[in-house]
């Protein structure tokens, strides 16, 4: 009978110890199911501010984590570049002529008023084309070889006008990636200095400068990007100019010869 009593007790023990164990497995399930939770809110929290931020700030953002040496540089380079580029933009959009329009102009004052009735049109017109005619109308008193003379010699320095300011634009996107290259390099060079300064190789004692690194290649790059764009644009314009003045240059030889008979 009393091996009974101790054979209930110890049945009546282990059931309580195994739901006491139960209780607490439970509760620590549960206590790690709420962290994870937790975490996952604050990790899509995070996510949200960061999808919620506008490109142009981002873009702040990563120009301050580069650093004002060589950002700086490059940032200034853009800005002369992209003022250089403005400028001869705005110039050759003025200097383009309608070439045709004014050839018929210079044709039919000549035929009805001579070589003054044609000066004064050629006065009258904007661009290096109606200048290439003028010199060529004012020298045409003398012999068409002079004229002929006066308009080469005045398209080579309306050529020059054209293509003012044109190579600090290329020196621009030349040295642009050159100084976020070398921001590159200097930025190696101090993670490298502090891995043989501590001993050891950890990536949070790296992080920084390989992204300040990383950040001066990137706006580099971009920077010249950005400025070979208006590049291109403005040597198609010349090219186009510059065949319009030659195409022009030919048809009023032409056209003095004609008035000469």
């Amino acid at each position: 009978m009393k091996r009974l009593f101790s054979i209930l007790a110890m049945a009546g023990l282990f059931v309580l110890s195994t739901n006491t164990v139960s209780a607490k497995a439970n509760a620590i399930v549960s206590n790690f199911s709420a962290t994870v939770a937790t975490a996952t809110i604050m990790l899509q929290d995070e996510a949200a501010d960061e999808s919620s931020k506008g490109f142009t700030q981002v873009l702040k953002e990563q120009f301050i984590q580069g650093g004002a040496g060589f950002m700086g540089i490059v940032l200034l380079c853009l800005i002369l570049g992209l003022a250089v580029a403005i400028e001869r933009i705005i110039y050759l959009n003025m200097a383009s002529t309608n070439t045709t329009k004014l050839k018929q102009q210079v044709e039919d004052a000549l035929a009805s008023g001579g070589i003054e009735a044609a000066k004064e049109v050629c006065r009258n017109t904007k661009g290096p084309v109606a200048s290439i005619y003028y010199q060529g109308l004012d020298r045409a008193g003398e012999s068409i070889e002079s004229a002929e003379k006066a308009v080469v010699a005045y398209g080579g320095v309306q050529m020059g006008q054209l293509e003012k300011n044109v190579s600090w634009l290329s020196l621009f996107i030349a040295i642009a990636p050159m100084l976020g290259f070398m921001g590159t390099v200097i930025g190696m060079i101090q993670a490298f200095q502090k891995i043989s300064a501590v001993g050891n190789l950890s990536a949070s004692l790296i992080a920084g400068d390989i992204q300040v690194a990383l950040l001066t290649t990137v706006f580099g790059l971009i920077t010249a990007i950005i400025l070979q764009i208006f590049y291109n644009y403005i040597i198609a314009k010349i090219d186009s100019i510059v065949n319009d003045m030659e195409d022009s240059s030919i048809s009023l030889i032409d056209m003095l010869v004609d008035h000469k008979k």
